[in-house]
């Protein structure tokens, strides 16, 4: 690990939320430079810290030889039940989950995630399968145009699809950001680069992001304890729309309804969460520090006794 390794966006509110203590064990589904790791190890708590990205789980060692109570675990978050299992763990006490792409992913160029520097497009998180230059080259337009728009919410997504099949081969990350930049014009005084939303959406497409976040929390209602808590950072307002609506699903705060059927309310399995807090974001002094934080919502819940929901028991639920 480095030195001064990246600190994680709302870090004091994230630990506030999960309020770790001695003896504790904790899951960081999402390990990265380990910023959340160390804050929740240095309360005398357990982590079973989880990552996809080989070098995260390489770089991480040295940190884990340090700590006896760290211990890293390369799987994706997805598998937390499985994992936590296979090494004699069926409850915990916290899970922390912060979405999407890492800032050690975001700041080297040999890995592909980001234009700011130019390497080649790769974009994939577990360095295996199809890479994001993969997917320029050999998918459809149309499929393209679909991943932008859905992904991306790229209202252009067409015009910048087909940009992207006159140019190929593309395989560099300048090479792909200069394309969406002529197909959209861009002025060099726009506070976002147009080529934001077409990186994302690929990259979240490669990754399959959206898939593995709603695994993971379905994993973590499994994983955590009467009391535990779970609180998860995401970028996106798709992915916070996913949270929003699981917790709000899970601790029964879905809406009524019409009101001119019976209230389905309270008719479905128990409320499997409780406590949900309000969403926060960055104050200033961390929009100042750090303007990746800008996008950041974080969103804590506390585990209730109740069994965890499944899919048959929320089509149950529905039904009645």
């Amino acid at each position: 690990m480095s030195a001064a390794p990246h600190i994680p966006v709302l870090l004091d509110e994230v630990i506030a939320g999960l309020t770790p203590q001695a003896g504790e064990i904790h899951v960081d589904g999402t390990f990265g430079a380990g910023g959340y790791t160390r804050a929740i190890l240095a309360t005398g708590a357990r982590v079973y810290a989880f990552d996809r990205d080989p070098d995260a789980i390489a770089e991480g060692a040295a940190l884990e030889a340090s700590e006896d109570g760290l211990i890293l675990v390369p799987e994706r978050f997805s598998r937390l039940v499985e994992a936590l299992a296979e090494r004699g763990v069926d409850q915990v006490d916290g899970v922390t989950l912060d979405i999407g792409v890492s800032s050690m992913q975001l700041d080297r160029a040999d890995r592909g995630f980001s234009f700011q520097s130019d390497g080649p497009l790769d974009m994939r998180m577990e360095q295996a399968g199809m890479s994001a230059a993969d997917f320029v080259n050999e998918a459809d337009e149309e499929e393209i145009a679909d991943v932008l728009y859905t992904l991306g919410e790229e209202p252009r997504a067409r015009r910048v699809a087909r940009a992207i099949v006159a140019a190929r081969p593309i395989t560099r990350t300048a090479e792909l950001a200069e394309v969406v930049r002529r197909a959209l014009g861009h002025r060099p005084h726009e506070k976002k680069d147009p080529a934001t939303r077409t990186f994302q959406a690929i990259r979240i497409h490669l990754n399959a992001e959206l898939d593995e976040l709603e695994q993971g929390l379905a994993a973590a209602e499994k994983v955590l304890r009467p009391g535990g808590r779970l609180a998860v950072v995401s970028f996106h307002s798709i992915e916070d729309r996913i949270v929003k609506r699981f917790l709000r699903e899970r601790s029964g705060a879905t809406p009524a309804g019409s009101r001119h059927l019976p209230d389905a309310r309270g008719a479905g399995p128990n409320p499997s969460f409780e406590a949900v807090a309000k969403p926060v974001r960055a104050g200033e002094a961390e929009l100042a520090r750090n303007p990746r934080s800008r996008s950041a919502t974080l969103r804590v819940a506390r585990r209730t006794a109740a069994s965890p929901w499944n899919m048959r028991t929320r089509q149950e639920g529905s039904q009645r």
